[in-house]
C-alpha cells in the first residue's frame, strides 16, 4: 500500500491515471499528447504507476496499451476512507431517526 501512496501522491501520475480513467487502453504516444512531460518522464510515471499495481499494460503488436487498475484505490478507500464514512453514515441516520421522532410526538 505505500507504493500506491507513494504513486498517487504526485500531481503528474494522478493526472495520468485521470486520462486513463477518461479513456482506457492508451498507448504512450496518446498518454503524451498535451501535456508539459517529456516522453521519458511519462514513462518512468508509468513505471512507477504499474510497480503500484495502478496501471497494467498489454502488447498489441508494437503497441503497448495502458490500463487503469482500481483494485488498489478501492482497497486504500475500504481500509481509510469507508469505515470512517459509515461510523458518520450511521450516526447521521441515528440523528434523522430521533429528530423524526420528536417530530411525532
Amino acid at each position: 500500500m505505500d507504493q500506491v501512496f507513494k504513486a498517487l501522491g504526485d500531481a503528474n501520475r494522478r493526472l495520468l491515471l485521470d486520462r486513463l480513467h477518461q479513456r482506457n487502453g492508451q498507448t504512450l504516444g496518446e498518454l503524451c499528447q498535451g501535456l508539459a512531460m517529456t516522453r521519458q518522464a511519462v514513462t518512468k510515471h508509468l513505471a512507477l504507476l504499474e510497480a503500484a499495481l495502478l496501471v497494467t499494460s498489454v502488447r498489441r503488436g508494437r503497441e503497448k496499451l495502458h490500463y487503469l487498475n482500481p483494485m488498489p484505490i478501492h482497497e486504500i478507500y475500504e481500509r481509510w476512507i469507508g469505515k470512517y464514512e459509515r461510523d458518520h453514515v450511521g450516526a447521521l441516520g441515528r440523528l434523522k431517526t430521533r429528530v423524526e421522532e420528536r417530530q411525532d410526538d
